[in-house]
C-alpha cells in the first residue's frame, strides 16, 4: 500500500488527459453523424433516411470496438506505443476533416474508416502506457487508476456532447465535426508535449519486447508446468460462468445502444431529423439530443464513486455483497425499464400525434447509466478474480469484443422494427429483456456455484 501514499507522476494525467480530448470528439461525433445524415438540407444535414443513419451510428460503434484487438496485437509486438498513439490522433482527426467536407454518403463512410482504425492505434495502448506508469502497484491502487482514467473519459465525453452539440445547432454540423478535427490535433500536440513526462520508460519499445526483457528470468519451471496444464473442472466451470456473463453483457449493450435511436428519431424534435415525440424547449432554446448523451455522460461521472461506495459498504455484511450475475441482472432489467418508459412516451403522444414533455428522456437516461454502472465497470474485475491465468488474456479480450458484435446489430436492429407500430415493437423488446434479467436473477443462485465453490 506505499504506492497508493506517493504522488502519481504527472504522466498519468497526460495519459488520462489525452483520453479526454479523444472523448471529446468521439462521442460528439458519435452524435453528429447520426444527426447530420438525416437532417434536412436546409437545415444543414444530408437529407437521408433514418436507416441510413442508424446504420452509420451502428458501424462506428460496433468497429471502434474491434480494431483496439488488432492495434493492441500491433503495440505489443512490433511497434512503438509511444509512436501508435499519436499516430491514431491523427487518423481521427483527419476522419473528422472528412465529415467537415462531408456532401455524400461516401466521405462518411472515409469518416467511419479513419476513426475505426485511429482508435484501434490509440485506445487500448493509451491505458497500456498508462498503467506501465505504475510497475509496483498493487491491485487497489491499479483500480483508483483505472477509476480516475475512467473519470476523465466521461468528463471527455460530457463536454463534448453539452458543448458541441450546441455549437452544432447555432452554426452549422459541418463546423462541429470541425472542431472534433481541431480537438484531435490539439490532442497531438498535448501528446508529444507530454511524453517527457511518461515514466519508466512506458511505451517505448513494443509491450511484449518489454514484458520479455523484464520478466523472462523470472519464468521458472513451475509456472510453464502449470500454462501448459489442462484445464481443471473449477476452471472450466469458472470459464463458462464468465461466458455465460459475456453473453449476457452483449445483449445489454445490444439494447442499450439501441435505445439512443428512438431518442434521436421518434422523440427527437423535427429540427434535428426527428419525428417531434417529445418536446426539448425549454422556453424559447431547444436542447440539442446529443444533451442525452451528456445526462448518460454526467450519470457516469456521479455514479462511479456513489456504487463504489455501495459495493464496499455491501462486502463487510455477513452475507457479502450480491453476485456478479445478480448485478448483471439488475443492470438488465433496469435497462427493460427504461424502455417501458418510451413505449409509454410514445402511446400518451399518439406516437406523433402529440409531444410528451422531456421527463421521458430524462427518465429514460437515467435508467439505462444506473444499469450501465450497476455491472459494466465491474466485468474486467470479475475476469480477473475468475479466470485461468492462462486464458486471462482472452477472456479479457472476449469482454469488450461482445460489444462489437452488439454494435454491428443494434441499427439493423432497429431499422427491422421500424417495420412495425413502435409501442408492439419496444413493448415486445421491452418484455423479452425483463424476461432475461429475471431469469438470469433466479438462476443467479446455481450460477454463482460456479465461481465459489473450490476443488474437493
Amino acid at each position: 500500500m506505499e504506492n497508493t501514499k506517493k504522488k502519481w507522476p504527472f504522466g498519468f494525467y497526460v495519459c488520462s488527459l489525452t483520453f479526454t480530448f479523444e472523448r471529446f470528439a468521439y462521442y460528439s461525433a458519435k452524435w453528429l453523424i447520426s444527426v447530420f445524415v438525416v437532417a434536412e438540407v436546409a437545415n444543414g444535414g444530408l437529407g437521408l433516411t433514418k436507416a441510413d443513419g442508424a446504420l452509420m451510428n451502428s458501424f462506428i460503434v460496433a468497429f471502434t470496438y474491434i480494431t483496439p484487438v488488432i492495434g493492441g496485437f500491433i503495440s505489443d509486438r512490433w511497434i512503438s506505443p509511444r509512436l501508435l498513439v499519436p499516430l491514431g490522433e491523427i487518423l481521427m482527426g483527419l476522419g473528422y476533416l472528412c465529415a467537415w467536407q462531408a456532401h455524400s454518403e461516401a466521405m462518411l463512410w472515409a469518416m467511419i474508416v479513419l476513426v475505426s482504425i485511429g482508435t484501434g492505434f490509440f485506445k487500448g495502448t493509451v491505458s497500456g502506457i498508462n498503467g506501465r506508469q505504475f510497475p509496483k502497484a498493487d491491485e487497489d491502487t491499479l483500480d483508483s487508476i483505472f477509476s480516475i482514467q475512467y473519470s476523465f473519459v466521461n468528463i471527455g465525453s460530457f463536454l463534448g456532447t453539452t458543448f458541441v452539440s450546441m455549437i452544432a445547432l447555432a452554426v452549422s454540423y459541418r463546423f462541429a465535426f470541425l472542431l472534433c478535427a481541431i480537438a484531435m490535433f490539439v490532442d497531438v500536440l498535448w501528446w508529444i508535449f507530454g511524453l517527457r513526462f511518461i515514466e519508466n520508460d512506458a511505451g517505448k519499445l513494443p509491450f511484449l519486447v518489454d514484458n520479455r526483457t523484464e520478466k523472462v528470468e523470472t519464468l521458472d519451471k513451475d509456472t510453464a508446468k502449470e500454462d501448459s496444464a489442462p484445464l481443471t473442472t473449477i476452471e472450466k466451470k469458472r470459464v463458462a460462468a464468465i461466458l455465460l456473463c459475456t453473453l449476457f453483457s452483449g445483449i445489454f449493450w445490444l439494447l442499450w445502444y439501441l435505445v439512443y435511436l428512438p431518442v434521436y428519431y421518434e422523440f427527437g424534435p423535427v429540427e434535428q431529423g426527428g419525428l417531434g415525440w417529445a418536446n426539448w424547449n425549454i422556453g424559447s432554446f431547444q436542447m440539442p439530443t446529443a444533451w442525452f448523451d451528456s445526462m448518460n455522460g454526467l450519470c457516469c461521472i456521479v455514479l462511479g464513486p456513489v456504487f463504489a461506495g455501495v459495493w464496499a459498504k455491501m462486502q463487510k455484511r455477513p452475507q457479502g455483497d450480491i453476485s456478479m450475475f445478480k448485478k448483471t441482472a439488475l443492470g438488465i432489467i433496469l435497462l427493460g425499464l427504461g424502455i417501458v418508459a418510451m413505449v409509454v412516451a410514445a402511446l400518451m403522444s399518439g406516437e406523433g400525434e402529440r409531444a410528451v414533455g422531456i421527463w421521458i428522456i430524462v427518465v429514460v437516461a437515467v435508467l439505462m447509466s444506473v444499469g450501465e454502472m450497476i455491472f459494466s465497470p465491474l466485468g474486467n474485475s470479475f475476469i480477473n478474480k475468475f479466470a485461468p491465468k492462462k486464458l486471462l488474456g482472452t477472456l479479457l479480450g472476449v469482454w469488450p469484443l461482445i460489444i462489437f458484435f452488439s454494435g454491428l446489430a443494434y441499427g439493423p436492429l432497429y431499422n427491422w422494427l421500424g417495420n412495425f407500430r413502435f409501442v408492439t415493437a419496444f413493448g415486445i423488446v421491452a418484455a423479452i429483456i425483463i424476461g432475461c434479467g429475471v431469469i438470469l436473477w433466479a438462476l443467479s443462485g446455481k450460477l454463482d456455484e460456479l465461481v465459489v465453490k473450490d476443488e474437493k
